[in-house]
């Protein structure tokens, strides 16, 4: 990595790869599925995917500039994002959790790979400025929680034109009409 586009390039595919480990264990986790919050976050999810995949083809370092096996994954990580949201939309469940959580650990897989290997920058960095590795870490977890909060909250947003709750009804009070049936 020699320009400053190459290294800023790098800094985005790693930060939203992460923000993406993070993302996809929270939308894996949680009980709802299929809810708003869970589209919300898997949309963000999957947008963050198709970004890490696509701009790992301008990462060519491991091989001094030929294509490696992780661009494989990157292939069939975008093939599978493809066939998951189309396995959604045809409420395809089992297709859904299969393509997406094959992806899911398609990034863990490759994440792993980014940190185990001395040479690569992740653990470079992490060792040349700790105190960076760790501001970065914190930045990259409140950008996380920030996406799943903004995924619940558009989970919890009422649809326009949609009746406001009742509220709750009071002990001892007896509905109108109730007492005369």
């Amino acid at each position: 990595m020699s320009t400053t586009g190459e290294v800023l390039l790098l800094v985005a595919h790693a930060s939203t790869a992460l923000v993406c480990v993070g993302l996809g264990a929270w939308v894996l986790l949680r009980r709802r599925r299929g809810d708003a919050a869970h589209r919300a976050a898997g949309w963000a999810w999957v947008a963050g995917m198709a970004f890490v995949a696509t701009s790992s083809f301008a990462l060519r370092d491991l091989r001094d500039g030929r294509l490696s096996l992780l661009h494989v994954l990157s292939v069939v990580t975008l093939v599978s994002l493809v066939l998951g949201v189309r396995a959604a939309r045809r409420h395809d469940v089992r297709g859904h959790r299969g393509n997406m959580r094959g992806c899911y650990l398609g990034l863990l897989g490759s994440a792993i790979g980014a940190v185990a290997v001395p040479d690569r920058a992740i653990p470079v960095f992490v060792v040349t400025e700790p105190l960076g590795a760790l501001a970065a870490a914190a930045a990259l977890a409140a950008t996380t929680a920030a996406v799943i909060g903004l995924a619940r909250a558009t989970g919890r947003r009422r649809p326009r034109g949609a009746a406001r709750p009742l509220p709750p009804a009071r002990r001892g009070a007896s509905m109108a009409g109730a007492d005369e049936r």
